[in-house]
């Protein structure tokens, strides 16, 4: 299969438009094998503007009188079995030097007028070539928050090249995020599913899913015209006085990224009152304040407000943990930047500062999201220790029907191998106990196993057995990249373990005492101050890191 890609964008290979394209060709790449591509790359061609003296109609039929290199992307037209145009929307059409290559494409054509089926306007010409059987793919992107209403000119100039219904067109508003390297997480779920709409276009055509998912909008409008708008840095009253603004005049570069970010503030997470974010760009010197409030967000440079939170900072770094190349949590764990003051702003910064995206995930990453969910493990148990102290057959029983129940829960919720391991012991304990064992032996033997089992996944590189259910609340699978998070959980893993330990030396001296009734009661208000010890740790340890300390 040929394809030839004509990238009509000024800028060449670093086209906005052309990331989506790339990304539409890895995509049929992946789905046929054999595949050539060529390029043409137009601002770099020597392709002149049309002189509408029709000698490739009449003096020599088929071949223009200009030379330069509209010959050779002619011989590419005729060898492509699809061509892919790909250009930025340039007042409401396709860029200047495009048109020309477009204008240039007469000698493909016979002079004589045909009516051809489903044409558009009042006139054609015949092809004189045999172009059946050829594909046309359109790709652009456009610097308004929606494509919506602003490609009524390309789309009747390829009605007229082409014939409606006889091309497939993607075009993308907002493209100028896509140059932003601080969105890249944003654009890279759409651009995942451009490709997911090149392995379907090569396989039959795109989905109605894709199509739809390609259509909504990677920002709400008031978000993407504030981020827009903020990239130009000059002040909205400057820019309508009719005056040129003068270097001096314009925002510095920190200040203009600062206002980027300020503009993907989420209104809707307003917590009930404001809150005052401080950004000091240590390596630069300088100094601003976001007001985050109810109905949006706004930078102040005098810094006359008070701050909640105060990030210090090289703009370096912050831009490089914007820009993905560095987890933030990773770069605090390093000492790269500190934080002040209150501290549950950054536990919830992608709440914050998430863009708000409106679309859903792409066709392809849509499935049921189950979360674990920590009571299926501790169920087992629980109804274990509290049982087999009332009554030792009866609650056995009761026990391992307990962990009969368990496998129907995992219908609504993400099961870990803690889950499974608490069911598989819990069993085991009851079996031996119905076999004979005693019940002093055993239930201190059962909080020994629970309290190893909680140690054991400290170590070795896993992932900490609190970890597996506190990440619901902490951005999900995400969370378990997160240093600081999976640190945090660690240790509180670790005293738990410990915890249940000396549970089971208290249980074994207990069962043997004249308080034995009181064991269960006894071993339940440890782990109920532990509770409070964890929810105050949670915040208590995060906070002090991103101190310095």
């Amino acid at each position: 299969m040929n394809i030839l890609v004509i990238n009509g964008s000024p800028k060449a290979e670093k086209s906005n438009t052309y990331q989506l394209t790339k990304a539409f060709l890895n995509g049929i790449r992946q789905e046929e094998k054999e595949v050539q591509i060529r390029e043409c790359t137009v601002c770099r061609m020597n392709i002149k503007p049309c002189l509408g003296c029709f000698s490739c109609w009449s003096r020599t039929p088929g071949k223009c009188c200009i030379e330069d290199d509209m010959e050779q992307v002619i011989q590419d037209l005729l060898w492509a079995d699809i061509t892919i145009w790909s250009f930025p929307l340039y007042y409401f059409t396709v860029p200047g030097a495009l048109k020309n290559l477009i204008d240039r494409q007469l000698p493909m054509n016979l002079p004589f007028m045909e009516e051809q089926e489903g044409q558009i306007g009042n006139g054609g010409h015949p092809s004189r070539y045999d172009m059946s059987g050829k594909r046309t793919v359109v790709i652009s992107t456009c610097g308004f928050y929606t494509a919506e209403g602003n490609y009524d000119g390309v789309r009747s100039l390829f009605d007229h090249h082409c014939g409606p219904g006889n091309y497939t067109a993607i075009f993308c508003g907002q493209g100028e995020l896509f140059r932003v390297p601080e969105l890249s997480a944003l654009t890279g779920k759409y651009l995942s599913c451009v490709e997911q709409a090149g392995r379907e276009y090569i396989s039959g055509g795109i989905s109605a899913e894709s199509r739809e998912w390609l259509a909504q909008l990677l920002l709400p409008r008031d978000t993407f015209e504030a981020c827009a708008d903020a990239s130009w840095g000059i002040e909205r009253e400057e820019a309508g006085t009719g005056k040129n603004v003068s270097a001096e005049k314009k925002d510095s570069d920190t200040l203009t990224f600062t206002r980027q970010m300020a503009a993907l503030y989420r209104k809707e997470s307003w917590p009930g009152k404001d809150i005052v974010l401080e950004m000091c760009y240590t390596d630069v010197g300088e100094r601003y304040q976001v007001l985050l409030g109810k109905d949006g967000s706004h930078v102040y440079t005098d810094g006359s407000l008070t701050a909640d939170t105060k990030i210090e900072t090289p703009i370096t770094v912050w831009r490089s943990i914007a820009a993905g190349e560095i987890r933030g949590d990773e770069a605090m764990m390093k000492g790269l930047y500190h934080v002040k003051g209150d501290f549950n702003l950054m536990l919830k910064w992608n709440d914050y500062f998430g863009g708000a995206p409106t679309q859903a995930e792409p066709v392809k990453e849509v499935s049921s999201q189950k979360n674990t969910d920590m009571n299926i493990m501790l169920f087992p148990w629980i109804v274990f220790w509290v049982a087999v102290s009332i009554s030792r057959q009866p609650g056995c029983l009761l026990s391992i029907a307990a962990c009969a129940l368990v496998p129907l829960i995992y219908y609504q919720h993400k099961k870990t191998v803690y889950d499974v391991v608490s069911s598989a012991l819990v069993t085991g304990f009851c079996v031996v106990m119905l076999a004979g064992a005693s019940e002093k032996m055993m239930l201190p033997l059962s909080y020994l196993a629970f309290g190893v089992m909680w140690l054991i996944s400290c170590f070795g590189g896993l992932i900490p057995l609190t970890a597996h259910y506190s990440k619901n609340s902490y951005g999900g699978e995400d969370a378990l990249k997160n240093l600081l998070f999976v640190k945090t959980n660690r240790i509180l893993t670790a005293l738990w373990g410990i915890l249940y330990l000396a549970t089971a030396v208290i249980s074994w001296f207990l069962m043997r005492s004249a308080v034995r009734p009181l064991t269960g009661l006894i071993n339940s208000v440890c782990p109920v101050l532990m509770g409070i010890f964890t929810v105050w740790f949670q915040r208590w340890y995060p906070a002090r890191v991103a101190r310095g300390k």
